[in-house]
């Protein structure tokens, strides 16, 4: 008894005229890909990515600033705002701890947001450092000197860097901002951009208010000795919403004051 053999396929080579259309093809297609390859390298920097923030930066009509006098007199004039660390984020050894006002808000946003999502503190390593005292490894074209930009510790918890990186690349796509993995030393230097940023932010807001006048929600008068985690236990809500609700940055009440509480949130 016989059996049947499967003989392999030979591969027909393709003509000439065949493999230039093959090769076409394949250029086309990376071509199409480009835009999609770049922005998931994003993190790794690019000559675009400075020119964007530098372009940003002039539509803005920010000044470059060159020495320190000049930083202390926009703090005073107002154009540039402190930064103070909280329980959210800490200021390591930053010379001028200053930023632009958007930058700021940009820091204490996403510190809180961090906190929660890692369980440990965001450390910010550089703000608004003016043009003589960059150092030696920094781009000409920095927009350090500008406030807009922030340096984040990179954390040596492979976790908390996954959830920083995406949330990076999340808001790049947005259009509000700019950020690159950088190594020396290990840190992610990130770039606001302050209009697009606001806009971005005061969307966020309004949706959220939205979602709250759509609840549920009770007014609740503080009483003595009440704290936010008590307040929220008995409204099965969390201090976080409560915060968010009600626009406070801490968790200090006093007695008397009036809350809005989300039931069932």
């Amino acid at each position: 008894m016989t059996q049947d053999r499967i003989r392999p396929i030979q591969p027909s080579r393709p003509t000439p005229t065949r493999a230039r259309g093959l090769i076409l093809l394949a250029a086309a297609v990376m071509l199409l890909l480009a835009p999609a390859l770049a922005h998931a390298q994003s993190l790794r920097g690019s000559r675009s990515s400075v020119d964007r923030q530098v372009r940003m930066a002039r539509q803005h009509d920010f000044t470059f600033l060159e020495t320190p006098g000049q930083v202390e007199r926009f703090v005073r004039a107002g154009y540039l705002v402190p930064v103070h660390g909280n329980r959210d984020f800490e200021i390591h050894r930053v010379s001028f701890p200053y930023a632009r006002p958007e930058t700021r808000t940009f820091i204490t946003r996403l510190a809180n947001q961090y906190r929660r999502a890692c369980g440990e503190k965001l450390v910010v390593t550089s703000l608004t450092r003016p043009n003589s005292r960059q150092p030696w490894n920094a781009s000409s074209r920095s927009v350090h000197p500008t406030g807009m930009a922030v340096d984040l510790r990179r954390s040596n918890s492979r976790a908390c860097r996954s959830w920083l990186e995406s949330v990076l690349l999340s808001l790049e796509k947005t259009g509000v901002l700019e950020a690159t993995r950088e190594y020396r030393p290990p840190h992610y230097h990130v770039a606001i951009f302050p209009k697009p940023y606001a806009r971005y932010v005061a969307d966020l807001t309004a949706r959220n208010r939205t979602r709250v006048a759509a609840s549920d929600v009770l007014d609740y008068q503080v009483r003595r000795g009440d704290s936010l985690w008590e307040i929220a236990q008995s409204y099965n809500t969390s201090v976080d919403r409560l915060r968010e609700v009600n626009d406070l940055r801490g968790s200090r009440i006093y007695a008397g004051q009036v809350l809005r509480v989300p039931l069932g949130h």
